[in-house]
C-alpha cells in the first residue's frame, strides 16, 4: 500500500496568496499524479479584530495601506492571480470579512466524509475574491454548504448560534505557538513546513523529499504487513 503524503495548509480564506498557494500548490501535485495527499485546510485569521459584519473593502485596504499603495497592490495581486488562471475582483459594494464563521464551516466540512474540505475551500476562495460576495455572512456561507453537499438549515442556524467558533479559534492559537504569523502556510508529512506561496518548482523540491523517503533502499524487501 503506498503512503498518502499529508499536507496541511494553514489558510485565511480572504489573504490573495492563499488562492494563488493553492494554485500553486495544484501545479505541483499535477506533475506526481501518481502520488497519493490528503490535504487538510486549517484556520487563520489576519483580522481578527474586524467586526463581525465586516467591513467596506475599499475603505478597509485605504485605511490598511493608504489609498495609492492599496491601488498598486490590488493591480499587482490582480495580475499575478491573472498569471495562475484566477481573476481576482474588488468592484463596488465588496466587503472585507471577519472569517470565524468562514472557518468554522472549513472546520464542519473536514469533519464530514461525504464532503470535501477542498472544494468548500474553492468556493469561499472564488466568492470572495472574484465574486464579491460577503462570505462573512452567514445566509451566503449556508448557501455555499448546500452547493457542497452539506446541510444549509442547519449550517446557519449553527453558525447563528456560534457553535465551535470556540474550535476554531483554539487551532488558530496552536498555529501561533508554533510560531505562524503568516499564510499560506504549508506543512509537508508533519515535518517539513513552507511558508509563503511558493513556485511549483519549489514545492516540488519539498514533495520530493517525501517520495525519497519512502523509497525503498536497494536490495531491500517489504515486510508481508507493509504492502
Amino acid at each position: 500500500m503506498n503512503e498518502i503524503l499529508d499536507i496541511q495548509i494553514v489558510s485565511d480564506v480572504v489573504c490573495p496568496w492563499c488562492y494563488v498557494g493553492k494554485r500553486r500548490l495544484e501545479r505541483a501535485l499535477a506533475e506526481r499524479p501518481d502520488l497519493d495527499v490528503a490535504v487538510t485546510w486549517l484556520p487563520f485569521q489576519l483580522s481578527p479584530d474586524l467586526p463581525r459584519e465586516g467591513q467596506d473593502r475599499a475603505t478597509y485596504y485605504a485605511e490598511k495601506f493608504g489609498p495609492e499603495r492599496a491601488r498598486t497592490l490590488q493591480a499587482n495581486m490582480q495580475k499575478t492571480a491573472a498569471a495562475e488562471g484566477l481573476h481576482f475582483d474588488s468592484g463596488p459594494g465588496a466587503r472585507t470579512p471577519n472569517t470565524l464563521s468562514a472557518h468554522v464551516l472549513l472546520l464542519w466540512a473536514a469533519e464530514q466524509p461525504e464532503v470535501n474540505q477542498d472544494d468548500v475551500v474553492e468556493r469561499l476562495f472564488a466568492a470572495h475574491h472574484s465574486l464579491n460576495q460577503d462570505i462573512g455572512d452567514v445566509a451566503v456561507l449556508a448557501r455555499i454548504a448546500g452547493e457542497a453537499g452539506m446541510d444549509p438549515v442547519g449550517i446557519e442556524a449553527d453558525l447563528r448560534a456560534g457553535r465551535d467558533e470556540d474550535r476554531v479559534q483554539a487551532l488558530i492559537r496552536d498555529a501561533q505557538r508554533l510560531g505562524i504569523s503568516g499564510v499560506p502556510h504549508f506543512v509537508f508529512d508533519r515535518r517539513y513546513a513552507v511558508s509563503g506561496a511558493q513556485a511549483p518548482e519549489a514545492l516540488l523540491q519539498v514533495i520530493d523529499r517525501f517520495d525519497e523517503a519512502r523509497a525503498p533502499r536497494p536490495g531491500w524487501q517489504p515486510a508481508e504487513n507493509e504492502v
